[in-house]
Order: C-alpha cells, then sequence, then structure tokens
C-alpha cells in the first residue's frame, strides 16, 4: 500500500476522530497531500490538504471543524475532525501530489 491511511471508525454525533496517512518510501517526496471523501450516491469531494510546507487548505464546509496538519519527521499528515455530524459519514481518501496517488479509503460513520 502506497499511502497508508488510518484512524477511521464509528462515532456519535457530536464526536471527534483523527485520520493518519502516511506515504511509503518510495513516494516519500511529496509537494502535497489532503483528504477527500465520498458519502454513499454522492461525489467525491475535497476535504482539505496541505502543501510539505504547511500551507492549508479547507473546502469551506470543514473550515473551522476540521484540521489538518503534518508530521515532517514522521512524514505523515492527519485531519483532526471535530464536532462530527451524520453527514461527515463517508469513506476518507488521502491523496498526494504529484500524482495524483490515492489511498485506499478508510470509513467514517457518525451515529446519529
Amino acid at each position: 500500500v502506497q499511502l497508508q491511511a488510518s484512524g477511521g471508525g464509528l462515532v456519535q454525533a457530536g464526536g471527534s476522530l483523527r485520520l493518519s496517512c502516511t506515504p511509503s518510501r518510495s513516494i516519500a517526496n511529496w509537494s502535497r497531500m489532503g483528504w477527500y471523501r465520498q458519502a454513499p450516491g454522492k461525489q467525491r469531494e475535497l476535504v482539505a490538504t496541505i502543501t510539505n510546507f504547511g500551507v492549508a487548505n479547507y473546502a469551506n464546509s470543514m473550515r473551522g471543524r476540521f484540521t489538518i496538519s503534518r508530521d515532517g519527521a514522521k512524514n505523515t499528515i492527519y485531519l483532526q475532525m471535530n464536532h462530527l455530524t451524520p453527514e461527515d459519514t463517508a469513506v476518507y481518501y488521502c491523496i498526494r501530489y504529484p500524482g495524483p496517488l490515492w489511498g485506499q479509503g478508510t470509513q467514517v460513520t457518525v451515529s446519529s
């Protein structure tokens, strides 16, 4: 697996989850990484991205609740998701540029 994503799961509305994504050594150098998500019956949509300089970009609907960050020493990015709602239920995909390369997805389910 080139992009190892983890941290998904089941959480109650109002709860929090933190996703992480680590690229394999073969694709360790990246200019930008981030997260997209796809809910059942919907198109895949941007959640947030971050450059290797730490510049973050968010979809408007995620701004304020979600925080993307990176750990240079671990070459890992994180997505801290707070105040989750059932509408956040989706498969969350890690993405890496250049490429883009997609991770396998991690399921996030928010119960009401």
